[in-house]
């Protein structure tokens, strides 16, 4: 039988104790090549265009605003963007799954599920924590994704504005605004904005032990705790 096709995968820039055991990590499983690691996050197009990688593996810290993910998931459609970040909200990994993003992870995400992460987004299936499925309206296999639009609205609903103002941001209608409104908080399991918010604030993600990415565990808590996550695919 013929040799399986290496999973290609750009790396963005992180922080060099995270980068060295990221790069590690990856370096160890023979059926995945990096073929451009530690890139700055304005280059990060450039670079996907250059090498079209099957998955991409970026810094949530590093984008400016949630549409970043959208912009870079239109303009690169065949590399599925993984998302590494601190304490991601179950609302905002909703979001970045809206965007576009295949996977949305704590960076103390377990060394296998980060993997199998990388594995399951290389062949277009979406990765979420179990806080974040935990909302009851993040999986794409029941129809119950956020859409863009919807992706859009939430925010403004988290920061209480009115649906006058959301139509007068997004230059739609206000019944639009109520349609897109009812969908978001069916999907999210809320039944008013306050509640959307209340939520958004107060979610705490699901813990996971054992084996992290950082090379030295006394190293990992100098750069100030963190909290793991579980993972959901569909």
């Amino acid at each position: 039988m013929p040799p399986h096709t290496p999973i290609t995968v750009v790396v963005a820039r992180f922080d060099d104790l995270f980068a060295a055991g990221l790069r590690g990590l990856l370096t160890g499983d023979p059926s995945i090549a990096i073929v451009a690691d530690d890139v700055e996050h304005e280059r990060v197009s450039v670079v996907l265009s250059a090498h079209l990688p099957d998955v991409a593996i970026l810094d949530a810290g590093a984008l400016e605003k949630p549409v970043d993910v959208r912009e870079l998931s239109a303009s690169h459609p065949t590399t599925r963007l993984v998302l590494l970040g601190n304490d991601f909200a179950p609302a905002e990994c909703v979001q970045l799954l809206a965007f576009g993003a295949s996977a949305c992870l704590a960076r103390d995400t377990q060394s296998r599920d980060l993997l199998n992460a990388i594995h399951l987004a290389s062949r277009g299936l979406q990765v979420l924590p179990r806080a974040a499925a935990g909302l009851g309206g993040a999986l794409p296999a029941g129809g119950r994704l956020l859409t863009r639009r919807e992706a859009e609205v939430l925010p403004l609903l988290q920061q209480g504005r009115s649906n006058a103002q959301i139509a007068l941001e997004l230059q739609v209608g206000v019944e639009t605004v109520r349609t897109h409104a009812r969908n978001i908080y069916r999907k999210l399991g809320v039944s008013s904005r306050r509640e959307l918010a209340v939520r958004a604030l107060d979610s705490e993600p699901e813990p996971v032990r054992g084996e992290r990415l950082a090379p030295r565990r006394r190293a990992a808590k100098q750069l100030g705790p963190r909290r793991g996550h579980g993972m959901r695919h569909s």
